[in-house]
């Protein structure tokens, strides 16, 4: 479906109050709409904070899990690194998010992952890939719209983790940065644009470990019927600004020129209408079935400040499926 009938046929749906999921991959190449009730004969399963199409009476897999990670090179890495800190020191970008595939061998299937991943934000396409996201899109609610960029990661067994986090000059300039973009971003379908919290700590737990990461709470009021503009708004918002990096047109091309492969749905978007409000992710902690293989991908922002190093060991880092809790 070409982007713009993905728009008008959200503006429809919106129109009708008629409730449908969306998922938009990051090149804005291939958006799929429908309505839930289709959802599940397109082999597909979100669960959005609680709220799930997945049937209640399928049989949950209970075994362990094995994840290996087959790391790309350093000097991989590195060459693509180098590219976005040259565009960087030339002022064509502030902040970058650089991602890449790991291979990963595993006895869990994208199913399975689906099932046992703990995240506010899942879904499932069948032969195609799982995601459980920590991050929001956007929500709605009484005519106002919010996002809560995620900007800023640390290895919580460090000693003074937080402190760490939140004293360094990096995270800090990366999340300022993203701030400001999303205040922006959200400018232009909203008014009386307000960050109500400013780079506050969660807790991720994964199998290897937990993570500190930072996020802020911005906040903007949607006109009467906005509804009927669904598809403009989420149109206007994308790419999402906490996975490309500003400014966004530049920092785009600046990426397809260091990632050299499109992302796919990848840090696209997914989310669900429900007549009256959206809630949505953003498609990140996302594992793709190719062929034989399966693909865990991940990233990070780069700043001028940012170390090779420091880099390469978060796009590693950030290979892991947070699990649910045995009960």
């Amino acid at each position: 479906m070409p982007f713009n009938a993905f728009i008008a046929q959200a503006n429809q749906f919106g129109k009708q109050r008629q409730p449908f999921f969306f998922l938009v991959d990051f090149e804005q190449k291939k958006p799929l709409i429908l309505p839930l009730e289709k959802m599940e004969k397109q082999g597909l399963f979100f669960d959005l904070q609680g709220k799930t199409n997945y049937p209640t009476e399928k049989v949950r897999s209970k075994k362990a899990l094995n994840l290996t990670a087959l790391a790309m090179s350093k000097s991989e890495y590195q060459w693509g690194f180098e590219v976005v800190q040259q565009a960087l020191q030339k002022g064509n970008s502030y902040l970058l998010n650089l991602t890449y595939p790991t291979e990963i061998k595993t006895n869990f299937s994208l199913l399975e992952v689906f099932e046992q991943a703990q995240a506010k934000y899942k879904l499932y396409y069948q032969n195609h890939f799982v995601c459980f996201s920590p991050e929001c899109f956007v929500r709605t609610q009484q005519n106002q719209i919010v996002t809560y960029p995620m900007k800023g990661t640390i290895d919580a067994t460090l000693p003074n983790a937080e402190q760490q986090l939140m004293a360094s000059q990096k995270e800090q300039s990366e999340h300022y940065t993203i701030v400001d973009l999303m205040r922006n971003d959200l400018a232009t379908v909203a008014e009386n644009i307000e960050v109500r919290r400013f780079r506050y700590v969660d807790r991720i737990e994964t199998e290897k470990g937990a993570i500190l990461q930072t996020s802020s709470e911005i906040v903007g009021e949607l006109s009467e019927n906005w509804q009927e503009n669904v598809g403009t708004i989420l149109a206007k918002l994308l790419p999402a600004g906490s996975i490309s990096g500003a400014p966004k047109e530049k920092t785009v091309e600046i990426i397809q020129q260091a990632e050299k492969k499109e992302r796919g749905y990848y840090t696209g978007i997914f989310g669900i209408f429900d007549g009256e409000n959206i809630d949505s992710a953003v498609a990140i902690r996302f594992i793709e079935q190719c062929g034989e293989k399966m693909l865990f991908r991940s990233g990070g922002g780069i700043t001028r400040q940012s170390q090779l190093e420091q880099e390469y060991a978060e796009l590693l880092q950030k290979v892991y499926i947070p699990l649910r809790k045995a009960s």
